[in-house]
């Protein structure tokens, strides 16, 4: 089989332990860290999984990168005793990625824009790094693509906080078919409700 540039480029991004990658990755988290927590980006870092996600080079379809803080969710306790260290639950997991959280970020920062999919570029021990690429619903080369301007309809604003993205999806356990799926759709909520709702035919 011969393999392109992208195979190439996907071959090196699945060996993350290796000795270039490695070197890679700390350089650019050091870079990344140095730039504001939402910046715009020219190219992609990862040009092939951008790609896949259904990026193109071209107007209309931008790319922010998003620096989002490691770590769980903390809530104030009730009753506090003595010392500062007890004014907190700890170990509270957020039901959402960090990834679902960087695209919710960007998509309230650029409210005009939507949010198409989003690929992890870095992390280190405070920080996760992730590119979200954004198309522009209004611009003449994305409503003419016949690919591409579904999203343009009223139905996708905001899609990223309303869990209709790939990682929102995920986080409503979407992404499971078949066995075992069967409670999740249309949703959790949904479902419960049609399996709990008593109705009655009415009487005439």
């Amino acid at each position: 089989r011969t393999m392109g540039a992208y195979l190439y480029l996907q071959e090196l991004w699945r060996k993350k332990q290796s000795d270039v990658m490695r070197f890679l990755l700390r350089v650019r988290c050091w870079e990344f860290r140095q730039l504001p927590v939402i910046c715009r980006i020219a190219h992609p870092t990862r040009p092939d999984k951008a790609r896949r996600l259904g990026y193109k080079a071209k107007e209309g379809v931008v790319l922010y990168r998003v620096r989002v803080r490691r770590g769980g969710r903390r809530r104030l306790a009730h009753l506090v005793c003595r010392k500062p260290k007890n004014q907190y639950l700890v170990g509270i997991k957020y039901a959402r990625s960090l990834r679902a959280v960087a695209e919710e970020r960007a998509g309230r920062r650029l409210g005009s824009l939507r949010v198409l999919n989003s690929y992890w570029v870095g992390q280190d021990s405070t920080f996760k790094f992730y590119e979200v690429i954004l198309v522009d619903p209004n611009h003449p080369a994305i409503r003419n693509d016949a690919r591409m301007n579904w999203i343009c309809k009223p139905v996708h604003t905001h899609r990223e906080l309303r869990g209709l993205t790939s990682a929102g999806r995920s986080s409503r356990g979407l992404m499971v078919k078949g066995h075992g799926a069967h409670k999740l759709r249309p949703s959790r909520r949904a479902n419960w409700k049609r399996r709990n709702q008593v109705s009655f035919p009415r009487y005439r």
